[in-house]
């Protein structure tokens, strides 16, 4: 049974080099497992969604809540899903500081990602939406 869940955290450290350390090990963690996703990340936040099977992914979760390079991690959304919607990406990466902020402004109050002040569908709208603009980077 595969499953979409997603998440949004704040980053403890928001240095380049602790988003990148995060981001290497998703990508040589995830395959083993199954996992696909997303993750964007702008202004110390984190907004990721995770696929696969229900028990590798509810695992990766409580890693997550546990991980401390992330604090006030919130469940957002959770689905079980007939395919992947990110299936492309061991682990994708968008680059907020690339995008138009007008995308942003379509989903959102002011023009910067903040999960935590719109519902998990919307979340998924805008990853959906940076999907479809070819706003990620980092496909394998």
């Amino acid at each position: 049974m595969l499953v979409r869940l997603l998440y949004a955290s704040r980053a403890v450290d928001t240095g380049p080099e602790a988003i990148e350390n995060i981001l290497a090990h998703s990508r040589q963690y995830n395959p083993t497992c199954g996992i696909t996703g997303i993750l964007c990340y702008g202004g110390g936040i984190f907004l990721q969604a995770i696929e696969g099977g229900r028990t590798a992914v509810s695992d990766l979760y409580g890693h997550i809540q546990r991980d401390v390079r992330h604090k006030d991690v919130v469940l957002l959304h959770y689905e079980e899903i007939s395919e992947r919607r990110f299936g492309g990406w061991t682990m994708g990466q968008v680059n907020l500081s690339r995008i138009n902020t007008s995308i942003l402004l379509k989903y959102s109050e002011r023009p910067e990602l903040d999960p935590y002040a719109v519902s998990g569908r919307v979340s998924l709208a805008l990853l959906e939406e940076l999907m479809a603009t070819a706003s990620i980077i980092g496909r394998s």
